[in-house]
């Protein structure tokens, strides 16, 4: 499970960011003073960085000049100061990307999965792992802390061809010729219906996660979310 670390004084609002990327899930954890920063990160790891720029103790963007130095973790900045320098000057000094308050939690979750997608991926792994979810490919099962479920091999190859690349929409064309190599002909309602049976074993161990998005008249990709009733 991935890990972000919010740097917010404002605490209403940090434990807000935290609900939402919790129910998106991420682990958190969150600091209110800037000079707590950099001997955090001395004994503790992160995937990701929020980091407002008014903080007490120590200036953001003093902060995010200090841990490029060291680190390539990617870093969101935010912050109520709306100036065209304050913007570069954030981006240049290394931030990934860069949220002006007021904004939406939706949007935060949103870009956080945006700059996390652009890290390159680790192909080696043997066992492929994601939010609240491992695949395990040499078993074609499905396994999370309190369940796992078996797939057929077309399930699994599906699965694994969207979760390798999160984000990117497969066209139903696109999908049977990755997943049918021997050019057996197949059509597109072969694939629609892998991917019902494949969402419902999903959604038996993972109820509340939606992990399979289709786009009418395109295809399907993956992303986990967590939908939160309004």
């Amino acid at each position: 499970m991935m890990h972000i670390l919010i740097v917010e004084d404002e605490i209403k609002l940090a434990r807000l960011q935290m609900d939402y990327l919790n129910n998106a899930g991420f682990n958190t954890d969150f600091l209110i003073n800037g000079l707590d920063v950099l001997p955090w990160l001395e004994t503790n790891s992160t995937d990701l960085i929020i980091l407002d720029l008014m903080l007490p103790g120590r200036d953001g963007l003093d902060i995010c000049r200090e841990i490029r130095t060291f680190s390539n973790t990617p870093i969101i900045i935010i912050t109520a100061r709306i100036e065209e320098i304050d913007r570069l000057l954030g981006l240049e000094l290394g931030a990934d990307d860069y949220i002006c308050k007021p904004f939406s939690p939706r949007e935060m979750v949103a870009r956080v999965k945006t700059v996390l997608r652009r890290l390159p991926l680790n192909t080696l792994e043997p066992v492929l792992q994601t939010v609240n979810l491992i695949l395990d490919p040499n078993r074609f099962k499905i396994i999370t802390a309190e369940h796992e479920v078996e797939l057929t091999t077309v399930e699994f190859k599906l699965l694994q061809t969207l979760y390798e690349q999160p984000g990117r929409i497969f066209s139903r064309a696109k999908l049977m010729d990755l997943i049918y190599r021997d050019q057996r002909v197949v059509s597109d309602r072969t694939i629609d219906s892998h991917i019902k049976k494949l969402r419902k074993k999903l959604t038996e161990i993972l109820p509340n996660q939606e992990l399979i998005h289709s786009v009418y008249g395109a295809g399907y990709y993956f992303e986990a979310s967590i939908k939160i009733e309004d």
